[in-house]
């Protein structure tokens, strides 16, 4: 057992033996990145939208070097559907996110299609592309880091 034994009043006066986190304050540069969304969970998909949104202001909002590309496949899918209507308020801010940047949706039309979508049944600011898998390939070639 540890030497270290605090109790919560003890902590809450005393500075932590390691002392306090220091902030870093540095400028990212701007980079190609895809995300790889498969989740049906709608709390996993606002994480999605709010780390690509916060990526994308990191990167200054660089429309020239910047790349954002959100992969979709698997049980994201049906959120993406014109049908799904109770996903509107989540689809118009994914919808936001493409508006005047260099962020993309990409969706698996082979798994859409197995799902029995067709393009007609999918919003309008999503490209169907053949295969996510091949497209995930594809971009990684083109220098694009993989995030999930």
């Amino acid at each position: 057992m540890s030497q270290l034994v605090f109790t919560v009043a003890a902590q809450a006066n005393e500075v932590s033996p390691w002392g306090v986190a220091e902030k870093s304050d540095f400028k990212y540069k701007p980079q190609k990145v895809l995300y790889d969304l498969t989740t049906g969970n709608e709390k996993d998909l606002i994480n999605i939208l709010d780390r690509v949104s916060l990526l994308y202001k990191l990167y200054d909002s660089d429309l020239f070097d910047s790349s954002i590309v959100i992969i979709i496949h698997g049980d994201a899918i049906p959120f993406f559907s014109i049908a799904h209507s109770a996903n509107l308020e989540l689809m118009k801010r994914a919808h936001a996110l493409t508006v005047d940047a260099p962020i993309e949706f990409r969706m698996c039309q082979a798994a859409a299609k197995a799902m029995g979508y067709k393009p007609r049944d999918i919003h309008g600011f999503v490209k169907m592309v053949p295969m996510a898998d091949a497209e995930i390939v594809k971009l990684q070639q083109e220098g694009y880091a993989y995030m999930q």
